[in-house]
């Protein structure tokens, strides 16, 4: 469970992490994202058309119990997150194209997570309170758009809070494995293997599949990589954040299982992904002309 502390905490922290992602745009940034809405419009279908569909079918193929459907679900529908900006960084990705695709999936998340959740849940027979998720979205636009006005009022404050939301965006995890995990220690070592399979695949498949669908549509291998990693790492923080503020109760730890667990798995997945990337990026890439940013 998750006690009045700390969904405080977890509450200061989403705040923050959007806040940081919110300075690290210009309003110029999503001129030139419609001048060139290609490479977005990838990141959205990846995220809202891909990610909900393999949450769904691996619901449907694992023994899940309903609360950790659930929160499978709930993992699968949710924006990109922060991380991927890292981990794009260090793949030698793009890093402005992750950047934007982070953000817009977010913004266009308040929209679209109630649309897949209602789509999704209707045909697993899950109940999901929408009402609930879609009011927590509309208030972190909130920190987003204030993370904005600093970085136009002063550049500096606003690459501080940038680096300041990546950088507890990491830290996110850490706190997560150090107060979530130990307490629930009993409740992981009775849970299903199928638990453990659903937090690991969520993130591998949804990076396999969005860089073969990037690749298959001839994006520049910087792009490639940049789209695998937006589809598969998803907002871990804001999922916990949602099931904190939405669920209660002791079975409140069922429904925050996989995307805590995910939240840990996706940070081993995408290193072993970034160095596969890093051996690929060849010179001879680096010269092929940049098609979307």
């Amino acid at each position: 469970m998750v006690g009045p502390f700390e969904q405080a905490i977890l509450a200061l922290m989403i705040a923050v992490i959007m806040l940081g992602m919110g300075a690290s745009l210009t309003p110029r940034d999503f001129v030139l994202a419609l001048k060139r809405p290609k490479g977005l419009a990838i990141g959205v279908v990846s995220q809202y058309g891909f990610m909900p569909f393999i949450g769904f079918l691996l619901i449907t193929a694992l023994p899940l119990p309903e609360a950790i459907a659930v929160g499978t679900l709930i993992m699968a529908c949710m924006p990109g997150g922060t991380t991927s900006n890292i981990f794009t960084y260090f793949s030698k990705g793009n890093l402005a194209l992750s950047v934007l695709m982070t953000v817009t999936s977010t913004i266009f998340g308040v929209l679209l997570i109630p649309i897949v959740l209602l789509v999704y849940a209707g045909a697993l027979d899950l109940e999901i309170p929408r009402e609930n998720i879609i009011a927590t979205l509309v208030l972190l636009l909130v920190p987003v758009a204030i993370g904005m006005t600093l970085r136009k009022l002063n550049a500096n404050v606003g690459a501080v809070t940038e680096f300041m939301g990546s950088a507890l965006a990491v830290f996110f995890i850490v706190f997560l494995i150090v107060s979530w995990i130990p307490r629930n220690w009993g409740f992981l070592m009775e849970t299903t293997w199928a638990t453990y399979a659903a937090s690991a695949a969520l993130g591998l498949v949804g990076i396999f599949i969005g860089y073969n669908f990037a690749r298959a549509l001839k994006l520049h291998p910087r792009n490639a990589r940049t789209v695998a990693l937006e589809t598969g790492i998803q907002n871990g923080p804001l999922a916990v954040a949602i099931i904190a503020f939405t669920f209660s109760g002791t079975e409140a730890q069922s429904y925050m299982a996989v995307p805590v667990l995910y939240s840990l798995f996706i940070v081993i997945v995408s290193t072993c992904v970034t160095f596969y990337f890093r051996r690929a990026n060849t010179a001879a890439e680096q010269a092929m002309p940049d098609g979307l940013l």
